[in-house]
């Protein structure tokens, strides 16, 4: 690693993280500002407001609008650079501007993995704390009841639950079916299922049915126990379970509902490419601000963080309207995700080719 490079490097992450450090201030106080009543009318301890929510608060925004705090630190530093000549300079000196985007590439390397890692192992545990806080305090997301539950527990049966509530751990209205390839074996129906403990389940006031080609056998009685792979809080995942889990267990939990035949993974195959195009986003952004940015322009660096800040607030506001598509079944998870990274780094491989030149 030659000067240069630890030159640039050096005003690279500086810009980064001083750039980030002031943005969540001033968002740390905006947050308190709007929030500061429900703490009051629900006396909320300053303990519990430090620790459990914005000390997790901030690292989840911070990731989040990493791409955006790149993207506008690369400008304003580039920018800097080429209207002080030191980028002339480089190139007076025999550096080539592939050579030039080294530092770069390093960079935005370091910031890939500190996003990666946050992202799949670091922020799910706090945005569980945080998410529960809000939950607790601010507005209530979870639910109490679920309703028209429809799942393969184990490979060939398959349960309905119409209403199951979460306190009393019960379900009304309830079948479980037993397959052999498209064949019905069993079909157990009752007015009541209960979660015991370690995957016990027990129908109550249930009928069975059991099916030997052309004859039926019928039984029916008070209440039947049974073993089923599955436990309660599996029926009320929502899309903000999937902020809370680990790379891992996402990834698990994908291939778990799939294997089950449940419909709404969605959300989770969402964040699992989430976490995979938000770092890359480091490399695009980085990209794409040099090229803006490292050419040496009248008016000083003005123009170029006016066109970054745009550009960056329109790759944000794509990235949060293609991801509807994929809730909505128009994309698929992967698409609606990728999208703004594949048309931004067309638009960086343009400017770059231009640029270069």
């Amino acid at each position: 690693m030659k000067k240069i490079d630890r030159y640039i490097i050096g005003k690279f992450l500086g810009t980064f993280f001083f750039s980030i450090v002031l943005i969540m201030s001033i968002a740390v106080v905006f947050d308190l500002t709007e929030k500061i009543d429900n703490f009051f009318e629900n006396q909320v301890p300053m303990k519990e407001i430090i620790f459990d929510y914005y000390l997790n608060f901030i690292p989840y925004f911070m990731n989040m609008f990493s791409p955006l705090f790149i993207f506008i630190s690369v400008i304003f530093f580039t920018s800097k650079l080429a209207g002080n000549s030191e980028i002339i300079a480089m190139m007076a000196s025999g550096i080539s501007y592939h050579r030039l985007m080294v530092p770069y590439a390093i960079s935005a390397t370091i910031l890939f993995v500190l996003s990666f890692v946050l992202t799949g192992y670091i922020i799910p545990p706090a945005s569980e704390k945080m998410l529960n806080f809000q939950d607790k305090y601010i507005q209530r997301f979870s639910r109490e009841n679920a309703r028209n539950i429809q799942m393969e527990v184990s490979p060939g049966t398959i349960l309905y639950i119409e209403t199951f509530q979460k306190r009393t751990n019960t379900g009304y209205r309830a079948s479980l079916e037993n397959f052999d390839g498209k064949k019905l074996t069993m079909r157990i129906t009752a007015d009541r299922i209960t979660y015991d403990s370690a995957y016990n389940w027990h129908f109550s006031k249930y009928v069975r049915r059991d099916f030997d080609g052309m004859y039926e056998t019928l039984s029916s009685g008070n209440q039947l126990d049974t073993i089923l792979p599955i436990v309660p809080k599996e029926l009320f995942y929502t899309a903000e379970n999937a902020q809370m889990m680990t790379n891992p267990e996402l990834k698990k939990y994908i291939t778990h509902q799939r294997e089950r035949g449940t419909g709404n993974v969605q959300a989770f195959e969402t964040e699992w490419w989430k976490r995979w195009a938000s770092p890359i986003g480091a490399f695009i952004m980085t990209f794409l601000g040099v090229t803006l940015s490292s050419k040496k322009v009248r008016g000083g660096m003005g123009k170029n963080l006016g066109i970054g800040i745009t550009l960056s607030a329109l790759y944000i506001l794509f990235s949060t309207v293609s991801t509807t598509f994929s809730v909505s079944g128009v994309m698929s998870p992967f698409m609606s995700v990728w999208l703004p990274n594949f048309i931004f780094l067309a638009i960086g491989i343009v400017l770059y080719i231009r640029v270069s030149r």
